[in-house]
């Protein structure tokens, strides 16, 4: 009876759409902070299924135990990259906090000029503007040296909480990703089995192959951008060019900012200390690493999904003010399972 009356609701269009996107919503805002290690793990599992299939087929090398292999290997990449950059940036603060009198010196010469020529130009008083902006100036620079760096040191108990807690996510990780590994086709067997899963197997699967090749994409296009940065940043002579190379890659995955959050800041210093050449780099190789995406993006991903980007931007959009900065990843992923169990439904419907 349940399932006649589900079925006839699923005939209009309007009540399915709106299901769909209460039960998106449901699944995003309270289902994935509970179960994100257990999804995560599904993602791992999904992604190097072939490899693991391969390691047990060529060496005999069991599921679980590759997945441990595999697991171990990121870890410890991903842990070392991590160490290299903290350590880098927290060893790098006391040498920051001796050089802000000095740029500021030389940031307050920059903006006279700038201020003499613009008050020349539209006819206003310069002497003001340059009070104005140098007060900006030295109340920006009062609060990194006596709020922002020595309040980010002083958060110890916040950063133990963090830890802890990607700890346990961590933890919880590893052991859905082995256990998986083990079941995953048993797991994937029995739902086949069932003829009222189908549909909701087939949405699933649909977006965890899409995940999987998005964030494959993303890796090697992170990793592309990290080589091409890090080798430009170094020949030109900036210091510390390879750590900034690897975090540009890194950041590139940031939507809307990418590789910016680290170029133009460093072109903006470069300029400061009078390296025009150096900036000009900069700015160049920010261009570089947008084209190198914008080439390798549709490659690697391709547009298959037949998604308007305007939609896809308005997902973004509606994220955010759902969920907040992480609505960023969730709006998209949000609209994606919507889309894909709407192409579902009318598939089996006989519509498409």
């Amino acid at each position: 009876m349940a399932t006649k009356i589900i079925n006839q609701m699923m005939q209009h269009k309007v009540i399915t759409l709106l299901g769909i996107i209460g039960a998106v919503y449901f699944f995003l805002k309270y289902l994935t902070p509970l179960l994100a290690p257990i999804l995560v793990a599904m993602l791992f599992v999904t992604i190097f299924g072939p490899t693991l299939k391969k390691m047990q087929e060529k060496f005999h090398i069991h599921r679980q135990v590759g997945a441990i292999l595999l697991l171990l290997i990121a870890v410890t990449v991903v842990g070392l990259l991590i160490w290299v950059l903290f350590s880098w940036i927290v060893g790098s603060l006391p040498q920051l906090m001796g050089k802000l009198d000095t740029m500021e010196q030389q940031v307050s010469e920059v903006i006279s000029d700038i201020c003499a020529s613009v008050g020349k130009t539209i006819g206003i008083d310069s002497a003001y503007l340059e009070e104005t902006m140098l007060s900006h100036l030295e109340k920006g620079i009062n609060y990194l040296q006596e709020d922002a760096f020595p309040g980010m040191l002083s958060q110890s108990l916040t950063y133990v909480k963090v830890i802890g807690t990607a700890i346990g996510f961590l933890v919880t990780f590893l052991i859905a990703s082995v256990l998986l590994a083990k079941d995953y086709d048993r797991i994937m067997n029995n739902l086949l089995d069932r003829e009222e899963c189908h549909v909701f197997l087939e949405v699933i699967c649909g977006i965890i192959r899409y995940i999987a090749t998005f964030v494959k994409a993303q890796l090697l296009i992170m990793g592309a951008i990290a080589v091409l940065s890090a080798f430009v940043l170094s020949i030109v002579g900036i210091e510390n060019g390879a750590l900034w190379g690897i975090l540009c890659g890194l950041l590139d995955a940031l939507p809307f900012i990418g590789t910016g959050i680290v170029l133009i800041p460093l072109a903006i210093v470069q300029l400061v200390y009078g390296r025009m050449g150096q900036a000009f780099v900069c700015i160049i190789l920010y261009g570089c690493c947008a084209f190198l995406r914008e080439m390798l993006e549709p490659r690697l991903i391709g547009s298959r999904i037949g998604v308007s980007p305007i939609a896809v931007l308005a997902s973004v959009y509606a994220g955010i003010q759902l969920f907040g900065i992480w609505g960023i990843i969730k709006g998209p992923l949000g609209f994606m399972i919507a889309f894909q169990t709407w192409k579902s439904i009318q598939r089996r419907r006989g519509k498409l």
